[in-house]
């Protein structure tokens, strides 16, 4: 007799045994996984619970589990697709809903997190987690709500606090960190806004939005290059971002007029200078350290202008935005200087020196204490209506013009107080006179000096010295009451 070949696959009984036989790997897998998962190798576990599913791709319970290991190992979008599986199986499996939900809530996406808990609920009304969870779902949309609003009134810090209190329950949703990371650059607090971006590019080097913000921090700390870069790498990973596409394009702007305007500058075409600094101040408000420098090179051009008054109100600006920018602080100072405001120039010469000690910014403040000090005593310069580098022959001029002009007998028939007043100038005149011809006391005068504590001479009579300029007694005499006025004088010699 034939022997007839036997076809395992034509015996239900034998299909049967081998289903059960998988059935039972599959669990034997699944104890092992569970195993590992509580001796904490999600590694381990993970890799039996995939044997168990790949021997039974229908239980719902292993993809269940799988999730939950993946979730351990932080791979949310995983531990989400799994979940998802799990649920796909078994409508009423209560784990997969709340891990589903919770990978939805830590990845951000809390409206979906919500559809998972109230699915929950629907079976389970008393479930006190889906009750707790629900409520974490719903914080995050008020979050994500107030950030909006703020981002929109450029009130950066709330949102930075939105986000935190967001990421409490949503730690793995990079769209959260990266608003974070955008509001921190634009605050200023760049390695903080660098730490976050950084920190996502090691989990994502493809993220777009990470990349951008990375631009963003080098782009506001004046390294407009290197941000260009990282703007473009952005573009080519998510060519519709317009963020990056804005960004990138003030960068090349801000760089082009900056140059610009240092071109002129360099060419003596200050008032061409002072213009193109003026527009590269409009092209992006945000760049703080760029701008601080725009204004304290605006600054610098307005000195050259003699705008002073508004070269300081440039670095008072540029030091709003920079509070160490120590460039701005000198331009100031040196305005101050310039503008005889020796107290407020004091004031930042004592503030660069305490930054930076060195031996040039040590004889600044020195030098500004010293103008300060002469400030305080009587201007004899200003007396005598000259220069600070008058000649002799010019302050012997302004003396002769000055003495009779207030000389106490040409104003003989005013009233008591105009007497008084032009006899009280009529001695300084003389004072300030005696000082300023005569070398040695001159020298002192203007190294700043105090004269009476230098044992100088200082008694005079402004008489005596207007007699002495003018010749002796009888030199001169004024006509008080001649009909072409109070002014005239004449000279007697004797």
């Amino acid at each position: 007799m034939a022997t007839v070949d036997y076809d395992s696959s034509a015996d239900p009984e034998m299909d049967l045994t081998s289903d059960e036989e998988l059935e039972r790997e599959a669990e034997g897998f699944k104890e092992q996984g569970n195993a590992y998962y509580v001796k904490k190798d999600y590694a381990e576990a993970f890799n039996f619970y995939t044997k168990a599913i790949d021997l039974c791709p229908k239980n719902a319970s292993y993809y269940g589990n799988r999730a939950a290991t993946l979730m351990m190992l932080s791979r949310y979008r995983e531990a989400l697709e799994d979940s998802q599986q799990a649920v796909r199986l078994d409508d009423t499996f209560m784990k997969g809903h709340m891990r589903e939900g919770k990978c939805h809530l830590l990845l951000g996406n809390a409206m979906a997190a919500s559809r998972c808990f109230q699915k929950i609920l629907e079976l389970e009304p008393d479930n006190s987690q889906a009750q707790q969870e629900l409520k974490n779902a719903e914080s995050i949309l008020e979050f994500e709500r107030m950030a909006e609003i703020s981002f929109e009134k450029r009130d950066f810090r709330m949102v930075v606090f939105c986000m935190d209190r967001a990421l409490e329950s949503a730690s793995a949703c990079h769209r959260f960190k990266v608003l974070k990371a955008e509001c921190l650059a634009l605050l200023g607090r760049y390695p903080e806004a660098q730490s976050v971006a950084s920190d996502i590019l090691r989990m994502d080097s493809t993220n777009g939005d990470a990349l951008y913000v990375r631009g963003l921090c080098l782009y506001y700390e004046d390294c407009i290059d290197k941000a260009v870069q990282f703007f473009i790498q952005a573009l080519r990973m998510a060519p519709d971002h317009e963020k990056a596409r804005l960004a990138c394009r003030n960068a090349k702007a801000l760089k082009a007029k900056k140059e610009e305007g240092n071109k002129a500058f360099k060419e003596g075409s200050f008032e061409e200078a002072y213009d193109l600094y003026t527009e590269a101040l409009t092209i992006d408000p945000n760049n703080i350290k760029t701008n601080a420098k725009l204004y304290c090179n605006r600054a610098t051009v307005g000195s050259k202008l003699n705008k002073l008054e508004q070269a300081i109100e440039d670095c008072t600006k540029a030091i709003k935005l920079d509070e160490t920018y120590i460039k701005a602080y000198l331009r100031r100072a040196q305005c101050y200087m310039d503008t005889e405001q020796y107290e407020e120039a004091v004031r930042d010469y004592e503030k660069v020196y305490q930054t930076e000690k060195t031996k040039e910014h040590k004889n600044l403040l020195k030098n500004a204490q010293l103008e300060l000090k002469k400030s305080k005593r009587k201007d004899y310069y200003k007396v005598l209506g000259v220069d600070k580098n008058a000649t002799e022959d010019e302050i012997k001029k302004a003396y002769r013009k000055r003495a009779l002009m207030h000389h106490p007998d040409r104003h003989s028939g005013a009233s008591a107080e105009v007497q008084k007043e032009e006899e009280k100038k009529f001695k300084e005149v003389g004072e300030a006179f005696t000082v300023l011809s005569d070398p040695k006391k001159k020298s002192r005068y203007d190294s700043g000096h105090d004269l009476e504590d230098d044992d100088m001479n200082m008694d005079f009579d402004a008489n005596n010295i207007f007699k002495a300029f003018f010749g002796g007694p009888g030199g001169f005499s004024f006509e008080g009451n001649s009909s072409s006025g109070p002014g005239n004088f004449f000279f007697q010699f004797g």
